[in-house]
């Protein structure tokens, strides 16, 4: 997995879905002038390669056709987390281009470089070298910024509008949960994997019921390609942005249509790379981390001079059930949630909270990750037997921390052991409740016109598409 380069590459998986379809990619195939019903031999190489040869003995080596991001999400053959996917522009290969063409370009012409990273990305490098989380920030952008990146920004400030549209959201549902369909449970949508899973798996059934709210990536995207931008005195297209990312699905969230700008024909995340991506960087560029002395985080706002880095409580995948869970408490009830203690059910990646007082239950709220754990909620959704009222959904098994993308354990540490750390590592961030960013408020103001102004609604929130099912006689149903 350490050689990531343009190619997604899976580790052995035990969290299967279900065997793939044949792929339905179509591919070109260019036929010679003098076709004849001549008979061909198609052979396979040492190398892996397809040779054919012809009844002449002419021998013609097949070109291997290539999978893009935009194809893997318009088909319904494959599942993303079970499957090798070709990615041609999601790499640290063209990062390096965009800085070398920077390099070769007039200053006029030279776009503006910003990388975004994750604290669960973060938090995956601090353990692989040993470091603290603020260190490891803060090295990170000494080693982007002498690479030529002009910004480093934390996403942490990105999902603050998350957390606080995604509650916001909720309330409302909820409100209208007598007089509207499809509205609760209402399930995150901060998952990438889970959202494509649902749109190819369970199509229209599912999807009313995901929170239209966009993931931290996504919203950091507006902020860039929207705010920054304009604060600058640039155009969208105008601005590189890559982002830091524990997973490789956000790859492919990142190429969904709904997030291209078709005026400025330039998407809000133009690449994505992983801590591994970061890990291997490193290598390439002979730079030992540690050694490096940091430098402060950029602040989205120029007139912020607080260097202080903060998280969210509520576990490593963003807190969403927590925050979400205490504003509903309040704004619907008038109930004050302190402490939230979890009753684990199946696994340990199955868990939930009841928020019960004289003796009635008025919220369920629960925490599902790991597709087994989602296939058993979406059959009790099935079912019609699903009580909760919202469901904080991660594709991968233990949530963000353990994403596909983090780096993985050496020696004779076992993955549950790094992951201990990392997770160690990501809650030594002081936690910082959303609403407490005062330059989160001088956003919605400055540059949303308000909560819930139109362009508030257009910036911080998405749509889902079913992806349309062809079926193949082979397909093995377990």
């Amino acid at each position: 997995m350490a050689g990531f380069s343009g190619a997604l590459k899976l580790t052995d998986l035990d969290d299967f879905i279900t065997p793939s379809q044949e792929c339905i990619k179509p591919v070109k195939v260019e036929k010679q002038g003098n076709t004849s019903k001549a008979q061909s031999t198609l052979k396979i190489e040492a190398d892996g390669s397809y040779t054919v040869l012809s009844e002449q003995g002419r021998r013609t080596k097949l070109e291997k056709a290539k999978i893009t991001l935009n194809d893997c999400l318009a088909c319904s053959g494959c599942i993303t987390s079970a499957e090798s996917v070709l990615i041609g522009q999601q790499s640290q290969e063209e990062l390096y281009k965009a800085l070398a063409n920077n390099k070769d370009s007039p200053v006029a012409e030279q776009k503006t470089v910003v990388v975004s990273v994750s604290p669960q990305a973060r938090a995956s490098i601090a353990a692989k070298f040993h470091l603290g989380a603020t260190e490891t920030a803060g090295k990170l952008v000494t080693f982007f910024k002498d690479l030529g990146v002009h910004y480093v920004f934390d996403t942490t400030f990105a999902r603050d509008f998350s957390l606080i549209e995604s509650a916001h959201e909720f309330v409302k549902r909820y409100r209208n949960m007598s007089t509207a369909g499809d509205q609760i449970p209402m399930l995150a949508s901060a998952c990438p994997g889970w959202v494509c899973y649902a749109e190819k798996t369970h199509g229209n059934f599912i999807l009313p019921y995901i929170s239209t709210t966009k993931s931290p990536q996504q919203i950091i995207g507006s902020l860039v390609k929207d705010y920054l931008a304009a604060s600058l005195g640039k155009r969208p297209d105008q601005l590189y942005h890559v982002t830091v990312m524990p997973c490789f699905d956000k790859k492919l969230e990142a190429s969904r249509s709904d997030f291209y700008s078709d005026l400025y024909q330039t998407r809000d995340v133009d690449c994505v790379i992983t801590s591994i991506e970061v890990e291997k960087m490193l290598e390439e560029k002979m730079v030992d981390l540690p050694s490096l002395e940091p430098q402060p985080l950029d602040h989205m706002v120029h007139s912020c001079h607080d260097n202080t880095l903060y998280s969210h409580s509520g576990g490593g995948s963003g807190g969403y059930l927590e925050y979400i869970l205490k504003f509903a408490a309040s704004e619907l009830f008038g109930v004050t949630v302190e402490d939230i203690t979890y009753k684990t059910l199946r696994n340990q990646d199955w868990r939930e909270f009841s928020l019960e007082a004289d003796g009635k239950t008025l919220l369920t709220f629960a925490a599902a990750y790991g597709f087994r754990n989602i296939q058993n909620l979406v059959q009790k959704m099935k079912r019609g037997k699903c009580s909760y009222h919202f469901v904080e959904v991660m594709a991968c098994p233990s949530g963000c921390l353990n994403g596909g993308g983090q780096i993985r354990p050496e020696g004779e540490e076992l993955p549950k052991e790094l992951i201990t750390r990392v997770e160690a590592i990501y809650n030594t961030v002081r936690p910082r409740k959303p609403e407490e960013n005062p330059l989160v408020e001088q956003l919605y103001n400055d540059w949303l016109g308000g909560k819930q102004s139109s362009k508030a609604q257009q910036l911080l929130h998405t749509q889902y598409h079913e992806v349309e099912k062809f079926f193949s006689a082979l397909k093995i149903k377990w």
